[in-house]
Formats: C-alpha cells, sequence, structure tokens
C-alpha cells in the first residue's frame, strides 16, 4: 500500500515509478480522490461542530423565553442530524474508493534495481560452483524407480500432485529437517508453527488479495490455503506496535503451500517442478527502515548457505522491474543448476517489500527514545528453501550410473547414515 501523502508531496516521483513498472501515470486521480475524501471530512466536521453548537444554543435560547430563535435551532439541528449521516456514508465511500485504488497498485522499484520487461533483463550478480558437463537425466524419468508415484497421486487428487515412498520420502523429510536446523542453529531464525487457513486480511496485508486471488485456493467457510507461510508469518505483526530494540524479527517456518497455478497450463506438467500443494521453508525478517538493505543480503546468504552446503551449483540474479512482483521493491532468485535440464531453475525469491506490507496491515515500531511517534517497519521474505525442488536438484545431481541416488553427505546424518537411495 502507498502513502497518499507521499504522493501528494512528489507526484512526479511516484508516477516515475509507475513508468518505470510499465504502467500509466496515476498520481492525479489519487491526488482527487484523496481530495474528495479530505473535503468530505471536513464538511461532516463542520456540520456536527455546528450541531454541537446549536445544541447548546437551544437551551440558552430557552433559558431566556426566546421560543422563536430555539424553535428555528431545533429545526437546523433536525436537518443536521438528518444530513450528517449521509455525509459521514459519502466520506466512507470516498475512503473506500481511495484505499481500493491505492491497494491494486504495486510497490515502486528500489533505484538499483535494472529496468527491463521481463526476465530476460534481469542482471547475473554471482555464481557458485561448477555446474557438470553435459545433462543429465530428468528425474521424472526416473521417479517411479526410486519411490515417487504420480499416478496414485492423480488417482487420489488430480494432475499435479506427488506420492513419495520409502527413502526419497525420508530424503525429503532430511532436506525440511537440515533446512530448519540450519536457519535456526546457525542462522538465527525463530521457528514458526503458523496457520495454514488465513482470513482475508492477512491475504491482503502481504498483497495476495484483491489481485491475485485466482491463484489461492479457498475454502468453505471464506478462509484461503496459503500458498507460502509469508503470508502466516508476516501477519504476526499485523496491528502491532513493536520496540525498535525487539528488531530485527527472524522467522522461519516449514509448511505445506497450496497454489492454483492460475496460467501455469503446460508449464512444467512433469515431476515435482510445479505442483498445486508442495512443503517450503520460508523466511521472513521484520526490521526498521535502515536496516532493510542489509537484512535483505544477509537473508539471501542464509538461503544460498543451502545449496552451498548440499554442494548444488547456482546462480545469483537481480530481476528487472517487469520481473519484480508485486510487493517487493527489489528481489534476488537463487537459480540452482538442474542437472537434469541442463540448466538453471529458480528456487528461491528473497524481497525486500520496504514499507508496502507493513502499511497494509498497519505494522508499526517505536523508535528508541521516541515516546509518542511511530513509524512503519520494513518487511522481508525469501525461500529458504522449497522441498521439492530441491529434492529434484539432488536426485538429478545425484543420480549413479547404477540408478542409486547418492546422498549428499550433510544429509546422511538424517538419514540414519544411509548413503544411497537404491532403486526399487
Amino acid at each position: 500500500m502507498h502513502d497518499i501523502r507521499a504522493i501528494r508531496t512528489d507526484p512526479a516521483a511516484f508516477d516515475a515509478g509507475l513508468a518505470r513498472r510499465g504502467l500509466p501515470a496515476r498520481a492525479n486521480e489519487l491526488i482527487a480522490l484523496d481530495e474528495r475524501r479530505r473535503a468530505l471530512a471536513t464538511q461532516a466536521q463542520t456540520a456536527q461542530a455546528r450541531r454541537n453548537d446549536a445544541s447548546k444554543a437551544i437551551g440558552q435560547a430557552k433559558a431566556k423565553g426566546d421560543d422563536a430563535t430555539a424553535a428555528t435551532l431545533m429545526a437546523e439541528v433536525a436537518e443536521l442530524k438528518t444530513r450528517l449521516p449521509a455525509l459521514e456514508a459519502e466520506e466512507s465511500k470516498a475512503l473506500a474508493a481511495l484505499n481500493e485504488a491505492l491497494a491494486a497498485i504495486p510497490n515502486l522499484p528500489a533505484a538499483d534495481v535494472p529496468d527491463g520487461a521481463d526476465e530476460s533483463a534481469n542482471v547475473e550478480i554471482s555464481l557458485w560452483g561448477e555446474p557438470p558437463a553435459g545433462q543429465g537425466m530428468d528425474h521424472a524419468d526416473f521417479a517411479e524407480e526410486i519411490g515417487i508415484d504420480f499416478e496414485s497421486a492423480a488417482a487420489i487428487a488430480g494432475a499435479r500432485f506427488a506420492v513419495l515412498r520409502g527413502g526419497v520420502a525420508r530424503l525429503y523429510r532430511a532436506i525440511g529437517q537440515f533446512m530448519l536446523d540450519v536457519q535456526t542453529e546457525q542462522n538465527g531464525y525463530t521457528e514458526i508453527v503458523p496457520p495454514l487457513l488465513v482470513r482475508d486480511e492477512a491475504a491482503f496485508g502481504t498483497g495476495q488479495l484483491p489481485k491475485f486471488a485466482e491463484d489461492l485456493f479457498r475454502t468453505t467457510d471464506g478462509r484461503w490455503l496459503i500458498p507460502t507461510a509469508e503470508v502466516s508469518l508476516t501477519n504476526l505483526v499485523r496491528e502491532r506496535i513493536l520496540d525498535e530494540a525487539a528488531l530485527p524479527l527472524r522467522f522461519v517456518a516449514l509448511t505445506p503451500c497450496f497454489r492454483s497455478e492460475a496460467g501455469a497450463a503446460g508449464r512444467d506438467t512433469r515431476g515435482l517442478i510445479r505442483l498445486h500443494q508442495f512443503d517450503k521453508v520460508e523466511l521472513v525478517s521484520i526490521t526498521t527502515p535502515e536496516e532493510s538493505a542489509a537484512e535483505h543480503e544477509r537473508m539471501t546468504r542464509c538461503a544460498e548457505t543451502i545449496l552451498e552446503r548440499l554442494g548444488l551449483p547456482y546462480r545469483r540474479v537481480l530481476l528487472c522491474v517487469g520481473d519484480t512482483g508485486f510487493s517487493a521493491n527489489k528481489t534476488y532468485d537463487l537459480e540452482v543448476w538442474m542437472a537434469g535440464q541442463g540448466r538453471y531453475r529458480e528456487i528461491s525469491s528473497c524481497s525486500d517489500c520496504g514499507d508496502f506490507q507493513a502499511r497494509r496491515m498497519n505494522a508499526r515500531y517505536r523508535p528508541a527514545g521516541d515516546t509518542k511517534g511511530t513509524r512503519f517497519v520494513h518487511t522481508l521474505n525469501g525461500s529458504g528453501l522449497p522441498l521439492g525442488r530441491t529434492l529434484v536438484a539432488v536426485l538429478e545431481a545425484g543420480r549413479q550410473d547404477d540408478g542409486a541416488i547418492a546422498i549428499p553427505p550433510v544429509l546422511c546424518g538424517y538419514m540414519g547414515g544411509q548413503m544411497r537411495i537404491e532403486p526399487q
């Protein structure tokens, strides 16, 4: 959500940010909506003040025996009593129109985000590891022999679901446990077990609603299944005023995630890359504006560490404006080498959202030494990482000539010392 006061102060800067997003100018329209709201608010306040004054004057007129003046004032109060609700309703309607317009506008990009319309303009920042020569085998082609069952999943739930059995199921669990242990024991994140169902307000707060409703699954009682634990974790601070001394807050959760994959027809239909239900370790930070950029770098390194310890080559990419998500002002993608595809694929997005989500959630903090004033926090989120895509990278990188899967050394302890998954 954008600050209408900032838009009024510098409408040209706001429109310039929208132009970088490829969007038309909106500042004048938003300012006009706000002026109408403010005018109606002034009219309502003036009418209320006049009603109060006239009510007092009625008693004074009666005390003087001036029945004519009292009658005139009583008629005026009656008229104001009728007009005030209409003015207040108009003011509420104007405020709703303003908020609706503001809520539909994406975050403005940070100054160092490169221009560009799509992923072709993203900028490679760094590389880690050496991808093997040639192309390996796609996991979908050997999935059945190691216990990944798409046929049974389809019979149970339809397309884009999977059943994992035996050793590969344990490996999947081991990956998640390893990720949580690294983030909680080494990187200072507090583990959270959050709700998987959220209300409209929570999904609005992080920017999923109203724009991306079709990407979500909704329950019969009106709640939403989370597409990422970012929704639940970030909303832990909604409607709160935090002390600056408590910041930064760093949360991590391993949860199921649910996505309708609207608009993804025909993309990654084979295998585990794009499912309706998957598990993901999510990182969320709540910090001050001054520490936001440094926290973004730190969070991205926390995600990179997982890939490095698993021995998976990857690259860090700075997304251009056209590829940056709705709520973010800057995003790094981590792309892991998928041996079965012979190319890098996105496995993590780490985003700085500035105060965009905080305004939607009314999440603030009180600066040290300030007993009255408050500021909006900055929120950040990142994948640290999705279990399914990580499993794919591990399987394809570790497949041996005899069909067995070599388990990364850091995971063997989570596998009871097992070093290989044998084909079934």
